[in-house]
């Protein structure tokens, strides 16, 4: 399969110059500090790019009605995942469990009964996000959760580059048109354990933070051995 080219520098969104203005804006001093660490420069190769794979476990879908219950992290590049240096916290929601969300990842009320609140982890979290570039599997969750959430609990926001695996198999596998769906053409499917399939990886338990963020990780190796050169630039990728 052929392999994606490279674009000029000059095209691609300069996080490094987002974060500089970010840490002369913000007023909380761990967000200052998160921005300070920085970030690489758009056309920086992914071979060397400093990586770490997110994922949540919420109580819903809608970032204003609903909450974190659960954060997985792990380190990687494109050659090592660092299981050893992963991350994982349950956390006590601002909002009640719902019957829905139990059944969906499995954490009950027990779970969260003496578990910390976000704001207690959140340094932890932060420091263990400064200076990478996340990857997950469908950005608008964890963009909109963790944003919220810092909001809640430190006055300001909180903004950070990612790759997301689920859009680089979207511009991949285009979905069918109205007339082709007519004809009953089935779009592909672009979750995460169908995607994880087409590159032969295996099955794992899925909506457990942890492990969902193991698979991201396990995920975008595939996806840039399979379709982009090590040395593409991190912006052609990230968002």
């Amino acid at each position: 399969m052929a392999r994606h080219g490279k674009h000029p520098a000059s095209a691609l969104f300069d996080w490094t110059e987002q974060f500089a203005r970010l840490a002369s804006s913000a007023q909380n001093p761990r967000l200052q500090a998160f921005y300070q660490a920085g970030v690489v420069s758009a056309d920086t190769p992914l071979e060397q790019v400093p990586l770490m794979a997110l994922d949540v476990e919420t109580t819903g879908l809608d970032a204003n009605q609903h909450a974190i219950v659960s954060l997985g992290l792990v380190p990687c590049n494109l050659r090592r995942i660092r299981c050893g240096d992963a991350l994982y916290w349950v956390v006590k929601p601002v909002c009640e469990l719902s019957s829905e969300s139990v059944t969906f990842h499995h954490i009950t009320h027990s779970d969260i009964r003496h578990a910390p609140r976000l704001g207690q982890i959140l340094d932890e979290l932060l420091t263990a996000m400064a200076g990478k570039v996340m990857v997950v599997h469908y950005r608008n969750i964890e963009r909109s959760f963790l944003d919220k959430a810092v909001r809640d609990h430190l006055g300001e926001g909180l903004q950070f580059p990612v790759i997301d695996t689920m859009q680089l198999e979207a511009r991949l596998h285009r979905q069918p048109s109205w007339w082709e769906r007519l004809w009953r053409r089935e779009p592909v499917s672009i979750r995460l354990a169908d995607s994880r399939l087409r590159y032969n990886l295996p099955s794992y338990s899925a909506h457990h933070a942890l492990i969902d963020a193991l698979a991201t990780a396990e995920l975008l190796q595939a996806q840039v051995a399979t379709h982009y050169a090590t040395d593409t630039p991190v912006g052609e990728l990230w968002s």
